[in-house]
Formats: structure tokens, sequence, C-alpha cells
């Protein structure tokens, strides 16, 4: 998408952004009807715009000229065109590791496949750089401390061991964080307790998982903030996130990388420490004190001097 944006410039279709964000996010100005168009695509996204253009201006309450001006002010050729980018985006959203495996095969075959693997997450790493606003980190760390409740962090099949490490960050900077883990009927129950005071920070990247995004949507419902982890085709919980963070995922893999999620989780984590003002040394001292009176770590603590008097030392 070329920025910024002018009265009567066209954005770019081959742009990497989502058409959700050219509709968004832009600097287009649309005409009244044109914004009726835009807002019926957004209010069921992207179904809206995979029926007929005829069939979309229904939906809007404007005519078919208003229709084909929108997605000509938008950069397509034509209706055609614009639904090719809608299902494109739709199908790389759906996309399994069965199948992107064949399409990645030859670039892990050879002697030289794991350093083409580790160039692309590097690359993968750079455009995640690029995708988020420093001020939503800031946003985010500000709903971080400004909640007075609970802190859930929730995950799915994979990306909950992401939500398992901000955890264990969290725990050290501030009291009440609780990791949901592999959510069950008992943890959808937690909904019935939870409100404005608490906060819920969700992982979840492309093949979304149904469970995480019903539980991230029924706790908005009852007010809780949310900050969303994703991937640059947005998970749905990202319609009611107060907060989304994208990481790019395409890796030179049939599987997608977390590598760059777990680094924006840990750049989260360092800005977090310049928000407390070193209120959190109190709480790191005391958790330390906790640790080494229990051994918790080798080499201090109880445990360790029983360890050595059993060895003879």
């Amino acid at each position: 998408m070329k920025s910024p944006l002018h009265e009567g410039q066209a954005a770019d279709p081959a742009a990497p952004s989502s058409l959700r964000d050219l509709l968004t996010h832009s600097d287009l100005r649309f005409t009244p009807s044109e914004e009726k168009v835009v807002q019926a695509v957004l209010a069921d996204y992207p179904v809206a715009g995979l029926g007929t253009a005829t069939s979309l201006a229904r939906r809007a309450g404007v005519s078919d000229p208003t229709v084909v001006r929108l997605v000509a002010k938008l950069g397509f050729d034509g209706f055609s065109a614009f639904q090719a980018r809608l299902l494109a985006e739709v199908e790389a959203r759906l996309q399994s590791p069965l199948l992107m495996m064949e399409a990645k095969r030859d670039s892990l075959s050879g002697d030289s496949g794991v350093t083409r693997y580790l160039r692309s997450v590097g690359a993968a790493l750079e455009r995640t750089e690029s995708l988020v606003p420093i001020q939503l980190y800031d946003r985010a760390c500000r709903l971080l401390f400004e909640a007075k409740g609970e802190v859930f962090v929730l995950g799915g099949r994979f990306s909950r061991n992401v939500a398992g490490m901000l955890a264990s960050y969290l725990v050290q900077l501030r009291p009440r964080v609780v990791d949901l883990g592999r959510l069950t009927g008992d943890e959808f129950d937690r909904l019935v307790d939870l409100g404005r005071r608490d906060l819920l920070i969700v992982f979840d990247y492309r093949r979304y998982q149904s469970d995480v995004v019903a539980f991230a949507r029924q706790a908005a419902g009852r007010g809780v903030p949310v900050i969303l982890f994703t991937d640059p085709w947005r998970s749905p919980i990202a319609e009611v996130a107060e907060v989304t963070l994208i990481a790019e995922g395409e890796a030179g893999s049939p599987f997608d990388t977390l590598a760059p999620a777990v680094a924006q989780m840990e750049a989260l984590v360092a800005q977090a420490l310049g928000h407390t003002k070193g209120q959190e040394r109190r709480r790191m001292e005391a958790l330390e004190r906790v640790r080494t009176e229990n051994g918790v770590t080798i080499g201090a603590g109880p445990q360790n001097e029983r360890m050595e008097r059993d060895d003879g030392i």
C-alpha cells in the first residue's frame, strides 16, 4: 500500500497489507456511499465481499456503480480482482503444514537447508519490527499495569508455550498473573468472575483455535481488555482486542516460525520494565529469597545443604 494516500490516489493491491487494513487505515477519502460499502465489507469480513457486486451493493444499500468505483479507487482493475485478493487472504489464513509441504520442500533440501531456514527466520524478524508501531507496545504496557485485578495469559496448541513464557516473566513484575494453559470446561467457568479490572493476553496464530477465539470474545463481552499477539492475517480476536501486536510467521519451512513471536513477547517485557520505574525490584528480591529458601536453583538453599551432607561433603 502506498503511503500516504491522497484523494484520487489508488492503493497498491499487490502490497502485503490485508484488505481490512487498506479499508481501515489508509488515507483514502471515501464518499458517503462508498463508506457504506466499506462498512458492509468490514461488518462481515471477508464473507461480505465474496458474493457478487450486486449482492454487496444491496447489502450496503447503494448502487452497483458505487461498488465498482470503490474497488477502482482501491487500485483494482475490477470487482473480480478485488475478490481474488480476498480469496487469497482466506487461503493464506487456512494454510496447513501439509499444504505447504510440497511448496517448501526444495528450500529444505541440501547442505544449505539450515542456513536458508535461519536466514528466513531472520527476515521474518525484520519484517515483524516494521509491522507494529512502538505506540502499541506502550499501550499494551499501560493496560498491563493498569489492570487492578488478574492478568490472564492464553495461547493455542503451540503458542501456549509462548504464553507460558510471558506468564513466567510477568509474575516477576506484578502479582495475580494466571497462565490458563490448555482450556478446559473449568477454565471457561472463570469467565463468570472476569470483568473490567482484569486483563486477557492472547496468542493466536493462523489456523486459529476455536476455543481460544471463543474465550477471548466472551471475556471481551464482559468488559475485559484484550491484548492480542497474532500474525499478519489476524485472528478473529482482533475484532475485540484493544491492542493487536502482529508478528510475521512465514519461514522456509512447512511450519510457521514462532521465533518472531517470542522476540516480540520479550520486547514487550523489555518495554514494560521501562514503565515500572524500578517498582519491580522489591518483588523480584522477595521472589529470590523464596527461591533461595526452598533451593529452587542449584547451589542455594537448604535442599542443596542436605545434598552436600548426604554426599559426605
